[in-house]
């Protein structure tokens, strides 16, 4: 695998098209509501009966914003009342405690992340309940590579509360900036100065997170070279583990905050792709490794380590270094990854609500993957994670032929091999340095459900650049 890439504005832009990022296959709009608690319980009780007891990631999601930014696509709710968080709290905990009884104790929880939604709305005292209940219904892992992370808004920091995350075990933390340029954050109703956000970056440090993430976001309203060229180096210079940089995603169909934003004040796909190519370069001068899809880290980072190793992974948190983990998903809209099943808590708060009360896990709907999921998961999951597909490997894990097998999604390779994308020898296919910023695209080749979709439905996916 190389973690180099070329940037070819022509062929970016000749395959910016819409497609999945692949957090799962398959993807969630191929859940169904006919997949129920049982089956999931079912599910659960396979996965305890492993002979090695197999670890356990957690996500909870925690929908509440103070205020809305309009380029956000989450699942969220805004309001100023913190109390809502009290109440939130309270049937997260019976959550917790519905979940955590499934499990085998001998399985121990490595990984925990809070994501959002703001986590940050919750007050210290609140988090802490939180954090208690998950100890006390989950066996959490004592090793010191336990990952405890939680997405951040430096603008609702307040004085002591890193202090108090770090007490509560938390070791990595995102933080969320998008773009410094005042025009830019008026445009998306995000008003956060650099200020606020190296403040937070350098209290992190101070009480022992052992690594920091920065999301930013090319593309939005107002955005120039000029302004998201300081972004960068203001960024750079504070020196975070990590690098998310996200292409913005524009269907105001799709989200409603997103209808605030002029689509005049846009830039043009030429100034998008000219942000983009900026970032990439300004990242790998800094020394920064690209991991994938919009991933970037220092090389010493475990992300980077993990790639080479060959033991990275993705999931609905993106990519992480727990490879073979079950992750069980908390509270609204949250998703599960048990064996070989996805399940989704109710995407609303009442029927999350209403299902707890009841004494219910809140399912709403879910999928059992089949061979052919299983085996097109593994393939897809060694693109976008390891930038390329062991072909004997899949071979041996699945007893397939892999040529017979893909020949119909190899012809829809083909073009890309003759771009110059891929590469297909040594029993390999390996994305190429043209192809690395494209792995969605390959990727694609392999998902049997994207041609399915009715002919004039509204798009279900973000634009690959």
């Amino acid at each position: 695998m190389t973690t180099h890439f070329e940037f070819d504005a022509d062929l970016l832009r000749k395959y910016d098209r819409p497609g999945p990022r692949y957090t799962s296959y398959p993807t969630a709009p191929q859940f169904v509501p006919s997949f129920n608690e049982t089956m999931l319980r079912e599910y659960v009780r396979h996965s305890n009966a492993e002979p090695i007891p197999r670890l356990l990631s957690l996500y909870l999601h925690i929908p509440y914003c103070f205020s809305p930014c309009f380029y956000c696509g989450c699942n969220r709710i805004i309001t100023r009342d913190v109390s809502k968080g009290r109440t939130y709290v309270e049937r997260l905990v019976r959550e917790i405690a519905l979940a955590g009884a499934l499990f085998d104790r001998d399985r121990e929880v490595i990984q925990l992340h809070l994501g959002g939604g703001t986590p940050n709305f919750l007050r210290p005292p609140e988090m802490q309940e939180l954090i208690e209940s998950i100890r006390h219904h989950f066996h959490v892992s004592a090793r010191d590579d336990r990952d405890f992370s939680i997405e951040l808004d430096p603008r609702f920091i307040e004085a002591g509360d890193i202090a108090a995350y770090a007490r509560l075990g938390f070791n990595r933390a995102s933080l969320g900036v998008q773009d410094f340029d005042p025009e830019v954050q008026r445009a998306v109703n995000r008003i956060q100065s650099v200020e606020q956000t190296l403040a937070v970056i350098d209290d992190c440090r101070r009480h022992g997170f052992r690594s920091i993430n920065v999301d930013l976001i090319y593309g939005l309203p107002k955005q120039t070279l000029v302004g998201f060229g300081r972004t960068l180096d203001t960024v750079l210079a504070a020196r975070p583990d990590r690098l998310a940089v996200y292409s913005y995603a524009h269907l105001p169909e799709m989200f409603k905050a997103q209808r605030h934003i002029e689509a005049a004040a846009l830039p043009s796909a030429e100034t998008k792709l000219a942000l983009l190519q900026m970032a990439v370069d300004k990242l790998g001068a800094a020394g920064y490794e690209y991991i994938g899809m919009d991933h970037f880290a220092l090389p010493e980072d475990p992300l980077a380590r993990a790639q080479a190793e060959g033991t990275l992974q993705r999931n609905f948190m993106g990519y992480t270094t727990h490879a073979d983990c079950d992750l069980v998903g908390l509270g609204v809209s949250a998703i599960s990854h048990i064996g070989d099943s996805f399940s989704q808590n109710a995407r609303d708060l009442t029927g999350w609500e209403l299902a707890l009360d009841a004494g219910r896990l809140p399912l709403w709907r879910g999928r059992h993957l089949d061979f052919d999921d299983v085996v097109r998961a593994d393939v897809i999951q060694q693109l976008m994670c390891l930038g390329r597909i062991d072909i004997a490997a899949i071979e041996r894990r699945h007893q397939i032929e892999f040529d017979l097998y893909f020949a119909d999604d190899l012809q829809q390779l083909a073009p890309l091999e003759n771009e110059g994308l891929v590469v297909i020898a040594d029993r390999a296919i390996t994305a190429t340095c043209r192809g690395r910023l494209l792995l969605r695209i390959i990727a694609m080749c392999f998902d049997r459900y994207l041609n399915q979709a009715l002919p004039g439905a509204a798009p279900r996916y973000s634009r690959a650049i």
